[in-house]
Formats: structure tokens, sequence, C-alpha cells
């Protein structure tokens, strides 16, 4: 595919923070010619043309019924303002990616997407079927390690933050004379208070899964970022065995098998969602989780949602916390109707966002600073009355003492690597060795690190 200015390369990638190349508009340069000849050697039919056409063809990844009617309502309102009809369909965020590569295969890609996994954007410009952002992005404020710069172009429009941090139950907190902890051990005795007998008591502290699953990897490991465990280093080698990392692992194994005295029985098998209907029925005290369980409790028992606290993970001496990083965004690929998305998403950006993040205001954390700012966001009834939460997840982005890691973000920048780590699960199984088969912590994080360097050296 024809392409304007310096070719993705599979390593070559920009830290964040470099001032991004800037380019000539795509569609400006891209001839149809190049379109076809382009596809075909990526292995794909030529794409779907025909320039008359005024429709964008947009793949939403966000399937609540709140979300689905304002996604659309901003499509009919575009349409009668411009006469350009945006065909709104939604999948699943997981069926997203999958959806994605079944139009370009075909030869009629969606003109814009939504992924919440930044490896898929990093294999998608790979491919060369994306096309830069540059001029909508630098029109912003943006949050921390969210833009991910590839080649120095930015791929992807992040709409919000989707941190994982952990949920408890602030109502018996107050009642028993409890605080937010600041490391393990309050933490472990907090827990350990509020297991028991009783109306007000519940049967366990909190469920970590251990299966091998993206669950996994999400929900389990926010101990260990905020300990110091890492997976590469700025050079991308491989530090999760190495001198003080190594030993941070060690901790948090130890830790999180310890932690397993109050959780339920079945954490090898528990998935999505099984932590939160736990906490939601008064049987955990604690769930690791973000702002959607507030969000989709509230639907329907406003008070039980006003009883949710949060807090970041802590580490073993309360220096450093942590969250899991989470993220959704869009994607715009390279097809004949760039150009149109383009000014879509410009015109979605000033108009319409706001109203989309509204309809999960507490979930639905802005990736982009000024939002914070804005009148109209600030109008939503639910950020005064979830202060409590907001008002943390805002601190998550500006406090230094803050960590915000994740596997699929480790290392210096965006890169596949790090993606088939995610995808791997090398680390849950290194939670498998410990939990399940009785390894030694040591051992268990040499067997993790030596399958990581297998599966990024192609082994």
């Amino acid at each position: 595919m024809a392409k304007s200015g310096k070719k993705f390369s599979k390593h070559a990638v920009t830290r964040q923070g470099d001032a991004p190349r800037k380019t000539l508009s795509r569609r400006s340069v891209v001839k149809a010619v190049g379109v076809a000849g382009g596809a075909a050697a990526l292995g794909f039919p030529a794409p779907f043309v025909n320039a008359a056409q005024k429709e964008i063809r947009f793949l939403n990844g966000e399937p609540t019924v709140e979300s689905v009617r304002a996604m659309k309502f901003a499509a009919a309102q575009y349409e009668k303002e411009t006469g350009v009809k945006v065909q709104m369909d939604t999948v699943p965020v997981g069926k997203a990616f999958e959806k994605l590569q079944t139009g370009i295969k075909a030869g009629r890609p969606y003109d814009i997407g939504t992924l919440f996994f930044i490896g898929d954007v990093v294999l998608l410009a790979s491919e060369g079927q994306l096309a830069p952002l540059n001029e909508i992005i630098e029109q912003y404020e943006w949050g921390p390690r969210i833009l991910f710069p590839i080649d120095g172009n930015y791929y992807w429009y992040p709409y919000d933050y989707n941190l994982c941090w952990i949920n408890y139950r602030r109502d018996l907190y107050d009642k028993h004379g409890l605080k937010e902890p600041a490391n393990w051990t309050e933490l472990m005795e907090n827990m350990a208070a509020l297991k028991g007998e009783g109306d007000d008591m519940t049967e366990n502290g909190i469920l970590h899964p251990i299966s091998s699953s993206s669950a996994t990897n999400y929900f389990s490991f926010g101990y260990m970022w905020a300990e110091g465990g890492q997976v590469f280093d700025d050079n991308w080698n491989v530090v999760l065995d190495q001198g003080d990392v190594k030993k941070s692992v060690i901790s948090y194994l130890d830790y999180f098998n310890d932690l397993t005295d109050l959780m339920p029985t079945g954490i090898a098998q528990a998935e999505w969602g099984v932590g939160l209907r736990g906490f939601r029925s008064g049987q955990l005290s604690h769930a690791p989780g973000t702002g959607r369980a507030i969000d989709v409790i509230r639907t329907t028992d406003e008070e039980m949602a006003q009883k949710i606290g949060i807090f970041p993970f802590p580490s073993s001496d309360g220096k450093q916390v942590a969250v899991n990083h989470g993220y959704d965004g869009w994607v715009v690929l390279d097809t004949p109707q760039t150009e149109e998305a383009m000014k879509f998403m410009k015109w979605f950006s000033d108009e319409h966002l706001i109203n989309f993040l509204h309809t999960s205001a507490v979930h639905y954390q802005p990736a982009r600073m000024d939002i914070y700012e804005d009148p109209r966001w600030l109008a939503h009834p639910a950020l005064e009355q979830y202060s409590h939460i907001t008002s943390w997840q805002k601190r998550f982005l500006t406090d230094p003492d803050v960590v915000i890691a994740s596997i699929d973000s480790a290392g210096p920048v965006a890169d596949l690597r790090s993606a088939k780590v995610f995808r791997s699960y090398a680390l849950p199984e290194m939670l498998q060795n410990k939990i399940l088969k009785g390894m030694d912590s040591s051992e268990a994080v040499d067997v993790a690190a030596n399958k990581i360097r297998d599966v990024v050296s192609g082994g």
C-alpha cells in the first residue's frame, strides 16, 4: 500500500514524549493504483473503492445500550450537518480486532475502528493498514502513557483509561474503623477483619484470577508493579529475573500466595466478571476492577454503588502504589474514505466525545487532560456524586508515586514484543507454578523469564 513518509519498521518506534514527524495528507498522495498494489503485496485483496460514496463505516466496540445510542446519535447529527452517512456497527470490544481484520481481507475495510490492545494497533500499523492521526492528536493535552507513538506517528485516538485498581466496601470500612491500606500488611489485616460471620461480614477478602487469560494479565499484577517488578528494561532486555527486580517479583509471589488464604476456591478457573459478581453479592469485601463496576451497579442499586470506594495496589512498604494499565481507542484505517473519516473524527472530538464519555461517566475516565476542566464534562451529576472515586482517578495520572504499568505496555515503547508476552501468558503461568504446583518463587520467576526470552526471540 503506497504510504507517505518513512515506512514503518517492526521495531522502529518512538518513545513517548518525542515530537511526531509531520506528514502530508495521506489521501493527497495515495493513488488508487497504489492502494490496490500495496494491498496485494500484503496478501489482502484490493480495497473496495467508490470515490463517489459519501459513507464512513465505523466499528464501535462499546456495546452498552447507552453508548450505542450516543454513537448513533452522533452519526445521525453528522449526516444532518454534512450529508455524509456514518454506518455505525457494534461488536464487543474483544471481537473488534477480528472484525477489522475480516473487513480488510474481504476488501471492504472499516474506515474507523475500536481497539483496546496496543499490540493490535502496532500490528495493523506494521502492515500499513492505519493512517496517522497527528493533526488531530496534537490539538489536545493528553495524560501519561496513553498515546504510544509509532515511528514518530500517532496511529490511535485513546478515548479513555481503563485503569485497574482495588474496589472495596467503604461502608464496612467505616463500620469497623478501618482505613485505606498503605501497604500489604494493612490490606491483609483489613480483609481478615471483614471475613467472618454476621450480616456485615464477607465470606472472602478478594479474588485475583490465575488462569492463562487476559483477565489474569489485567487483574492480578498490580502488586508486582507497585513493588518494582518489570518485564523489560529500556533496551528490551528481559529483567524479570535480574537483581533487585527479581527480588521484587519474588516478594510479590510470596505475598500473592499468602493472599490466597483470603480468596474463594476456583481462582484457577476465574475469568472476567467473577470478582465483580462476588463483590456485588457481598461475598467479597474487595475486588480488582475499574469504574465499570460502579457504573454497572448504580444502574440497578444506587445505594450499593455508593458503598464502594477505591484505592491503588499498594507495595510492601507503602512507598509506591500502582494501577494496572488499560485503555480504549479508535484507529482510522487507510481506505478510500480516510479523508472523510478524519473529518468525522475531528468533528466528533469537539462536538460529541464528552456526550459519549458521559454514557459511563465513572468508567470512561478521559485520556485527554483538557476534558477534566471542561464545564460540559463536569456537568454530569455522577462526577460529583462519586467524587471520592473520580478524585482518585485524576490523581492516578498526576501523582508521580503512582506507577501505571501492564504486560502489554511493558518496555520503552509500543512494540510487538510486549504484545507477544501478553498473549503468551508467561506471567499467569508463573502464578500457577507458585500457587498450584508449589514451586519455589525464585524458580517460578526463572521459568517465566526464560519463556519470555523464547517468545520475544521467536523460539
